[in-house]
């Protein structure tokens, strides 16, 4: 997504610029910007409104730099989507925002399991942890959010929003190593001002958006917003009867402006949403072969059961889990910002409180058998921030110091139950069979029928830091901006997972009845209380930026910066009964960031090309791992050598004529483990008998065969990237009059591709996804006057592709996964004053 395609689709809606009109367009709105200066391309023969809309994606105003400036003199790759875009595009949340920005992933199985990554960097993929921060930070008019479940919900009256590639911390309030999506509001108005938008489309899709704003007073503003989305599912459960995967969201947001002076404003915002459907299914997709005992793979535990998938085709769409399903997701929160224009700058304070609830319920063996018949994690979180911050300006140079707090408070009661056919599928048969009489454990299905764990995860977590970032202009070209951050993190946590039997019995953590050790190997209680991670940690940067001319500006940058450690919250390694506590710490990433970039506009402006080549490194990377020193295979979150993460982006786009857009833009990468050693292996060298330590096992995928205790993964992909990511399209539109309205008709098309890339946190040659194409059109008809109606279609040509695939517990070579939308196709109607 190029940092031009909000001008580029700028004709989206009836907001939009649109041809014949007699005033310029404006640029986005953002609250304490001050007015873009005007541009003036030097070719006499074009109107003065051509000109303006021409060199319109210079005058693209971003706030990245915590001030108001234009997009192409900032040396950050940024990409920005304005709130047309994202209207004509259908991108309502993050996932849909990424199908328009090739260094961004976004990954989910449920909202809390969710990962936002740029450039492949930000969370582990696979495995949710509370006691770990993100990499990439999302903030909302300025309040950090940290829980990354917001990015599932539904954007609530939204002005634009900022992708940042690349380290943030000397200029935002929380440090993050690989990015930040900064998403603005739009801002109470004292002229009255409203919007609305109704969607309906297949699959029973149906979305309303509006907002309205204006005055109370001469010095009070006020907006209100809301918006609300709901889809049956795409998925169908011939259990239940039901569609799942269905979408149920519902948002409110409103704003308060009360600025009593030129010099002094407060906003005061709050916010609620709530997503409430029946989700989240992951079907059936393959069965690869594992070194598990033949016997005891996927094809042969489901003969002896009985059972059979609904369809071994996972683009029927249907699925048999017996289980109850729910994602039941709130966010909401209330803040204060204040900004005040103090001497040669403006000091802002940003106060909030957001609380985020969890209320899911799963299918974990991700099929129809009562193998696990609960399990569940409710979250709730408090969090706290405060933000004060100071931009000035001087002679030759503008800076930004500020001060960051944030407070957290986690509390999850988790809950995993077995069932009846849970004996059979995880413990080992004798050697004949499961016959009558049979006094085997794996035979006898109360030994797991209602093993019950308890979990009782507690987190709080403060962090606070000073930050500071300086512009110096060396020269008219020439500028050096050095900046710097001194972090310090507390966080303490506690794990206690207690099992008991279905008669309510004490599993200990070792010793103990056969009966017992096969209820442990199932499910193993733990414990572990207070422990702590505490650490000051320094970052710093610098980048230098050569501007020869008004179009072009050349940078470079180096960032040393961290991301913070933390506490591993889903348990650790037991060992001969022993809670293996030293691994319930995590050290910090250590990242060393190189960037070289290039921003540049000709032909009028008419015509924008920026490109950008990254080399980052991290050490001490922070991903599942297994531990060489015991014999478990558990897999749990600890520091694992070192990636590497190299590449070139480009974003184009060209504006012919007031007729004709055009945007490509593109990313290549090359994200690798460098020294990985002590990886969980992938599913086709596991689940046999331990091979010695330091063996590197079986032949893979041979039944029977021995598995490595871990597995040494250098060299391989980090999991979610594609090598090539592209995203392009453009929009041709004609003037036209219908039922005597003056406007345009349009038409337009965005499309999206990538390269095949891994779903699993070690590469398996049963979880790569082949890549695909998706491409999205939509022809309509708006006016000067702010109406737009235009129709869409979303997959046009019904790409069968997955979003992620997952291996499943019990190493039986299940790979289960969620399928991408099908073709959707609707009709919406806007209309703006």
């Amino acid at each position: 997504m190029s940092i031009t395609l909000a001008m580029l689709l700028a004709a989206q809606t009836g907001e939009a610029i649109a041809p014949q009109v007699p005033s310029p367009p404006a640029p986005p709105v953002v609250v304490g910007a001050p007015d873009a200066p005007a541009t003036t391309p030097g070719d006499p023969d074009r109107t003065e409104a051509e000109v303006q809309r021409s060199s319109a994606a210079a005058d693209v105003v971003v706030t990245a730099r915590r001030r108001a400036e234009q997009a192409q003199n900032v040396p950050i790759p940024i990409s920005v989507v304005g709130v047309k875009e994202l209207d004509a595009t259908g991108s309502f949340n993050v996932q849909r925002l990424q199908q328009l920005q090739p260094t961004l992933q976004f990954y989910s199985t449920n909202p809390r399991n969710s990962s936002v990554n740029i450039r492949g960097l930000g969370a582990p993929l696979g495995l949710t942890n509370d006691g770990i921060d993100q990499g990439v930070g999302v903030y909302i008019d300025q309040v950090y959010l940290s829980r990354v479940a917001a990015a599932t919900l539904d954007f609530l009256d939204v002005q634009q929003i900022e992708t940042l590639r690349g380290p943030q911390g000397t200029l935002y309030g929380k440090n993050t190593v690989a990015g930040a999506i900064n998403i603005t509001s739009r801002a109470p108005s004292f002229t009255f001002e409203g919007r609305a938008e109704v969607t309906v489309g297949n699959l029973e899709f149906k979305q309303a958006k509006a907002s309205v704003s204006g005055p109370i007073t001469d010095q009070v503003a006020i907006r209100l917003g809301l918006a609300a989305t709901s889809r049956r599912g795409t998925v169908f459960n011939v259990a239940t009867g039901n569609y799942v995967n269905e979408q149920d969201n519902v948002g409110l947001r409103t704003a308060i402006l009360y600025k009593p002076s030129e010099d002094l404003s407060f906003t005061l915002a709050g916010d609620y949403s709530r997503q409430n459907p029946e989700c989240c299914a992951q079907v059936f997709v393959r069965v690869g072969s594992t070194q598990r005992a033949a016997n005891r793979q996927f094809d042969a535990l489901a003969a002896a059961l009985n059972y059979e998938p609904p369809s071994r085709d996972a683009f029927d769409r249907v699925t048999d889990l017996d289980a109850d399903l729910n994602a039941r997701n709130e966010l909401g929160g209330l803040s204060l910002r204040g900004e005040y224009a103090l001497g040669e700058g403006t000091l802002t304070s940003v106060t909030a409180y957001r609380f985020w609830k969890w209320l899911p319920a799963n299918d974990r063996d991700f099929t129809g058998l009562p193998i696990t018949t609960l399990s569940q994690n409710p979250t709730r979180q408090d969090q706290y921030t405060q933000e004060f911050r100071y931009a000035g300006e001087g002679k030759g140079f503008d800076y930004v110091v500020g001060l960051f707090g944030f407070y957290q408070d986690i509390h999850t009661t988790g809950t995993q139950r077995q069932g009846a056919a849970a004996s059979r599928w995880l413990i080992a048969p004798p050697a004949g069979g499961c016959v009558a009489g049979s006094t085997a454990l794996a035979c006898d299905p109360s030994v797991l029928d209602g093993l019950t764990a308890s979990n009782d995860i507690r987190l709080k977590n403060f962090s606070g830091a000073i930050f500071g970032k300086l512009n110096w202009n060396v020269t008219d070209q020439i500028t050096l901006s050095p900046g710097a951050r001194l972090n310090y993190d507390d966080k303490v946590g506690s794990y206690v997972s207690i099992v008991r039997d279905a008669a309510g019995n004490l599993v200990p953590y070792s010793g103990g009845t056969a009966r017992q050790a096969a209820q442990r190997d199932a499910i193993q209680p733990q414990a572990f209380e207070d422990e702590a991670f505490r650490a000051w940690n320094a970052t710093y940067d610098i980048t230098a930026s050569y501007k020869p001319s008004r179009d072009v500006l050349v940078y470079g940058t180096y960032a040393h910066t961290f991301k913070s450690g933390g506490l591993n919250l889903n348990g650790v390694p037991v060992v001969n009964g022993v809670v293996q506590t030293q691994l319930a710490q995590i050290d910090p990433e250590k990242v060393d960031h190189f960037e070289l970039g290039a921003k540049t506009q000709f032909w009028d402006r008419r015509v924008t090309l920026n490109v950008t080549g990254y080399w980052t490194q991290i050490s001490d990377y922070q991903a599942i791992v297994n531990n060489q020193s015991t014999s478990t295979l558990r897999g749990y979150l600890a520091n694992a050598g070192k990636v590497r993460v190299r590449g070139v982006e480009a974003d184009f786009s060209v504006r012919p004529s007031d007729r004709f857009t055009l945007y490509v833009n593109g990313a290549f990468s090359d994200a690798k483990y460098l020294d990985f050693e002590n990886a969980p292996c992938p599913p086709e060298r596991s689940g046999g008998p331990a091979a010695p330590i330091g063996s590197p096992g079986g032949a893979a995928g041979v039944p029977g065969a021995q598995s490595p205790v871990l597995c040494d993964i250098s060299g391989q992909w980090l999991p979610g990237i594609s090598k090539f990511a592209f995203s392009y399209g453009g929009e041709y539109n004609l003037p036209a009059q219908v039922f005597g309205n003056d406007g345009e008709a349009y038409v337009g098309i965005d499309a999206n591709s990538r390269t095949k890339f891994s779903s699993n946190a070690s590469r398996s040659i049963y979880t790569d996804i082949d890549g695909y194409t998706l491409a999205n059109v939509r022809a309509g008809f708006r006016t000067d006057s702010g109406v737009n109606v235009f129709g869409w279609v979303r997959n046009a040509f019904d790409t069968e592709y997955y979003e992620v695939l997952a291996t499943t517990p019990g190493n039986t070579g299940l790979i289960a996964g969620n399928v991408g939308d099908p073709r959707t196709y609707g009709l919406t109607v806007g209309l703006s004053f």
